[in-house]
């Protein structure tokens, strides 16, 4: 309960201000008004279609009898489907158009036949060079009018367009309306919230507002999925609504549910939670006290029920809908005789990677860095059958780790471009991907509205492989979907037996099991550096980029990140890109504080990572070169989307690799240490690990005590209800 209750209050380590500039999840949700209105606002009208959607869920839940038809499930044509879905993830408006009722899905034909020389023939990608990519920018307008009603409340004008991308063309009236609808914007405050509220509410507006209240229900559930939670245990908002002066923190709680701020669930548990699971205190302690106990009834030992959870519209609706496409994915698999591919594999663990495919429609694959030549191998025998199969990577970077001949062979994406058209075999008539395998490597860090577009994407008969190192840390977005489908066994892990070589992976593999060992290094591919203070992490780790590690190995400084805790602090991401860039690419910073050259991390969308340099900049952005693809990121948008990139937290860095990597952990570093973020951050570096190291002791209880981070989910539950578990191989 404490950790649900630090959830609930948004606490987070050093590494969460990553959210300040969109490195967490998602925008806010639409938190209600309770003003009458004769028409719904687009915020309400986005709920009611995010209902709509959930009702279809629902629906489907009850046809759990035979197969489940690919898309069927959130109905309307495929591409309409994809539409609303896309619209949701962004917080855009849902136009109603595109929750038509839809036809019937056909049945597919068990016989089905397909043209063999054209689903092994490659599939066409767009034309090779940079294309433009503009990062969305409100209407000039609705910024405007926003502006003036920040002002008139006494707030930075500065938030108008990260207030307009929140709350969209109404958002002037929803302020007006509702001053609490300004916690939708990350890093705003309740008690910043407060001020605003009373400067254009005047005096009579108090803690017990129920706009204020409904307003920091959905503010808590959201900051919660900036640390990966899809949903908090009810109890656990009750206590911080009582810590932010709520005077009624049940009833907030229910009206927040009756305006579809939040939805409430308990699992295993059917129908609506009324008012009273929040009120039957005394009821609720004795059944806890019987379940301490461990009697019941007849003196059988008593079951805790399970605890009332609340989440948002969007994760909710992303986490049933992943559930039933995966159940339908195993459901509807039928097996295949790859003996042949899999008695040419490259290696025994390939080998049953490949015969776990063949007779299944969901499996997971878990390995380290050298592991992911098996699911590799395993798209290019699928493809030497005849079958259509894509390797979908986190990054870029993940792509470029395959290797040249590997990346060709399996054609490989990355599963943003996958997901927008841009890269991969694009769509059928049906709007779902021509595939008939989908392999994921980097899984850990898909979140569960991605993993559900994913899935909702492939049809019946389709199969997907999800492989990641379970070790490191999990996605920047809501959900653990690999650690759910893991701990739910629910469908074949292959575990992989090729261990990463060499000094670093050594390391990193006792690091997995909590031991922090020393380990021989006669090439210097691990090096610690002690450090008495920040100031001295700083020069020293300055100077391993500039001349050390580029001296002993022969590098360039740009192929050496820096990898530390948080963003602030006198060693954080802010300190060491200043310091290097003074070094590395010294500038005036006429760009907004950017100069031509400068490496910088772009965060297009909450979760996703870029790295990049700076090109130049105009009256349309900041224009950047990220991966050869040209970037214009809008001028109201470059202070909350781009920094320098010399130096990044290991939550950006998780799934991407270099060839050398240097680790900052400052003395007020330590509070944010996990074995996960050893992990991950160890793990980084093909050839070079230096650990700049001023930590002391806490570095090895980190790795020792403190194993992982839990999140609340939902999804491991739903899948245990919808699929019984399965028998490992082997």
């Amino acid at each position: 309960m404490a950790d649900a209750a630090a959830a609930a209050e948004g606490a987070t380590a050093p590494e969460g201000e990553a959210t300040e500039d969109g490195t967490g999840a998602g925008a806010a949700t639409g938190t209600g008004t309770t003003g009458e209105t004769p028409e719904l606002s687009e915020a309400q009208a986005e709920l009611a279609a995010q209902r709509e959607l959930r009702e279809r869920i629902e629906q489907r839940k009850a046809e759990k009898a035979g197969p489940i038809a690919a898309g069927a499930k959130l109905s309307g044509q495929a591409a309409d489907l994809l539409a609303a879905v896309r619209a949701m993830e962004s917080g855009e408006p849902v136009d109603p158009a595109l929750l038509r009722p839809a036809a019937p899905a056909p049945t597919p034909s068990p016989d089905r036949d397909r043209d063999r020389a054209a689903a092994t023939a490659p599939p066409q990608r767009p034309p090779a060079g940079p294309r433009s990519v503009e990062a969305r920018s409100e209407a000039p307008e609705t910024v405007s009018a926003v502006r003036a009603v920040l002002v008139a409340g006494g707030a930075p004008e500065t938030l108008a367009g990260q207030v307009a991308e929140a709350l969209g063309e109404q958002a002037p009236a929803l302020l007006r309306e509702n001053p609490w609808q300004l916690l939708a914007v990350p890093g705003v405050r309740p008690e910043q919230a407060d001020g605003f509220a009373r400067a254009l509410l005047g005096s009579g507006c108090g803690p017990g507002d129920e706009r204020r209240a409904t307003a920091l229900v959905g503010w808590l559930l959201e900051r919660a999925a900036l640390q990966g939670h899809t949903a908090l245990e009810a109890s656990a908002v009750v206590s911080a609504l009582a810590g932010h002066s709520v005077p009624d923190p049940e009833s907030a709680v229910q009206h927040a549910v009756e305006e579809s701020v939040v939805l409430e669930f308990q699992e295993g548990v059917d129908g609506t939670l009324s008012s009273a699971d929040f009120e039957d205190s005394d009821e609720a302690a004795e059944a806890e006290e019987a379940a301490e106990s461990g009697a019941g009834d007849g003196g059988e030992p008593a079951t805790a029920p399970a605890p009332v959870l609340l989440g948002l519209d969007r994760y909710a609706l992303a986490e049933e809908s992943l559930a039933d496409g995966l159940a339908r994915l195993v459901k509807t698999a039928r097996p295949a005789s790859w003996e042949e591919a899999a008695a040419g594999a490259p290696s025994p663990s390939a080998a049953e990677l490949i015969r776990a495919v063949a007779g299944h429609g969901l499996v997971l694959h878990s390995g380290g860095e050298a592991a992911r030549a098996e699911p590799v191998a395993l798209a290019g025998a699928a493809r030497a059958l005849g079958e259509r199969a894509v390797v979908a990577v986190h990054s870029e970077n993940g792509r470029d780790r395959l290797g040249a001949d590997d990346a060709a062979d399996t054609d490989a994406v990355t599963v943003a471009g996958l997901l927008a058209g841009t890269e991969g075999p694009g769509r059928d008539a049906e709007g779902l991907f021509a595939l008939d395998l989908l392999v994921v490597l980097d899984a850990p860090q898909l979140d569960v509205e991605t993993a559900a577009m994913l899935v909702e994407s492939l049809a019946d008969g389709g199969r997907l492989v999800l492989s990641g190192d379970p070790g490191v840390l999990g996605s920047a977005g809501a959900g653990q979907v690999f650690a759910d489908l893991l701990a739910a066994g629910v469908c074949p892990r292959i575990s992989s037996r090729t261990p990463d070589p060499g000094p670093i992976g050594e390391l990193v593999s006792g690091i997995g099991i909590g031991e922090l060992n020393q380990v021989a290094a006669p090439g210097k591919e691990v090096v610690i550096v002690p450090v008495r203070d920040a100031g001295e992490a700083v020069h020293r780790t300055v100077q391993l980029v500039a001349e050390s590690v580029p001296r002993a190995f022969g590098t360039e400084a740009g192929q050496t990140q820096v990898i530390t805790v948080g963003h602030g602090g006198s060693a954080g991401t802010r300190a060491l890109n200043a310091a290097l860039k003074e070094r590395l690419n010294p500038g005036p910073g006429r760009f907004g504080g950017f100069d031509p050259g400068d490496r910088v991390a772009y965060v297009p969308s909450p979760g996703r990572t870029l790295q990049g340099a700076v090109v130049s900049a105009d009256a349309e952005g900041l224009r950047l070169e990220c991966g050869g693809t040209a970037v214009v990121v809008p001028r109201d948008r470059v202070e909350h989307a781009v920094r320098h990139g010399w130096a990044l937290t290991a939550h950006q860095a998780a799934g991407m690799r270099w060839p050398a990597v240097v680790v900052v952990l400052p003395g007020d570093a330590a509070r944010g240490l996990s074995r996960p973020w050893v992990y991950t951050a160890f793990s980084r570096g093909d050839r070079h690990l230096s650990v700049v190291h001023g930590v002391d002791q806490a570095l090895q209880r980190a790795v020792s005590d403190i194993p992982s981070q839990d999140r609340t989910t939902r999804l491991r539950a739903q899948l245990e209800t919808l699929l019984a578990p399965a028998s490992q191989p082997g």
